[in-house]
């Protein structure tokens, strides 16, 4: 293949969306500004990167990618307790207050940072759901190459 495929190291310009098959968006670059990534690095999911191999520049592909293969199932262990004491100790927020569907950012002791969408809350903590939000849904890639560098 020449430099106009998509090679498995290679670093390209593209547009893409990802979103549920109903149709909606989780992420759609084409309605903003094109992404530019090096494949391999860890930028990308393997599953979008083997998608993109063999594309040709201005190539449009797009294909359903299924949970085990894309975020996985949900998992209800991590659905989790979070004490407010914790939650206000350990979350990236400058708001007093917190509101259901809320993502909110957390710093772990290790210094990773996780992020959960608070389900419901009260004066003790609240519930937290710390799947990735397309966890166990078929996944829409869509993706067009518009260079490859």
């Amino acid at each position: 293949m020449s430099k106009t495929h998509v090679l498995p190291n290679s670093y390209l310009t593209l547009n893409y969306r990802l979103g549920l098959p109903s149709g909606e968006s989780f992420v759609n670059t084409f309605l903003d500004r094109p992404a530019t990534l090096l494949l391999g690095s860890g930028q990308f999911a393997p599953c979008f990167e083997n998608v993109l191999i063999g594309l040709q520049v201005g190539e449009h592909k797009t294909t359903v990618i299924a949970p085990e293969a894309s975020f996985g199932m949900r998992n209800e262990e991590l659905v989790q307790w979070v004490s407010l004491a914790a939650l206000q100790k350990n979350a990236k927020v400058d708001a007093p207050e917190f509101m259901v569907g809320d993502v909110v950012e957390f710093n772990a002791p290790n210094g990773a940072q996780y992020a959960g969408v608070l389900q419901s809350i009260d004066a003790k903590g609240g519930w937290f759901d710390f799947n990735h939000p397309l966890a166990g849904k078929p996944v829409t890639f869509e993706a067009q190459i518009i260079a490859i560098l």
